[in-house]
């Protein structure tokens, strides 16, 4: 395989990431440093670890999950994201509306990070089949989504910032219509 088709598959593979990502950072409006961190390491685990999983797994496994790949990560991503646009609408209490919600935290970070990164699988199991090593490409993919993922936060904190906070229901639009666009893209082709 060849570097730059390579650096292609990882740029696509980023992207579900670099949108999902700017959705969060319109969330949070100032995303912290640790924040970007936090959500660009585990992206790019995810999107480096998931091929390696999609590759150790063989023909198998595609069989199965390739028939609803795309539903699942519509769920993720549909459910992550209505959650964002119901707590965004709904009155605050006093508490809450001193704790701002953080999608890079607890089981949105881990719910994001798979819906993001499911598609990687196939990738992998593609490799197999073509007998490509794993390891370096693997590599390759997790470090761009990781820097992706890293920008896109970046673009989403200074577009919420400039917004304002009520910007949690268009990240959770976005969500949502990243999993609508997943499931379609899939039906039609």
């Amino acid at each position: 395989m060849s570097a730059w088709a390579l650096i292609a598959i990882a740029v696509g593979l980023a992207m579900d990431a670099f949108a999902v990502s700017i959705g969060c950072g319109l969330t949070l409006g100032g995303a912290s440093r640790r924040q970007t961190l936090r959500l660009a390491w585990h992206f790019g685990f995810f999107q480096a670890f998931m091929p390696v999983l999609g590759w150790l797994a063989g023909r198998s496994l595609v069989a199965w999950i390739a028939p609803v790949d795309h539903w699942v990560a519509f769920a993720l991503l549909a459910g992550i994201g209505g959650k964002m646009v119901w707590e965004a609408l709904r009155e605050e209490t006093e508490d809450e509306a001193c704790s701002p919600r953080d999608p890079t935290r607890g089981w949105s970070l881990v719910l994001l990070s798979v819906a993001t990164s499911i598609d990687a699988l196939a990738v992998g199991l593609s490799l197999a089949v073509l007998g490509v090593s794993i390891w370096y490409p693997a590599l390759v993919i997790g470090l761009v989504c990781a820097a992706f993922t890293a920008l896109g936060m970046r673009l989403g904190a200074r577009f919420g910032l400039w917004l304002g906070r009520r910007m949690e229901v268009v990240g959770g639009l976005v969500l949502i219509a990243i999993g609508v666009r997943i499931v379609v893209e899939h039906l039609a082709g």
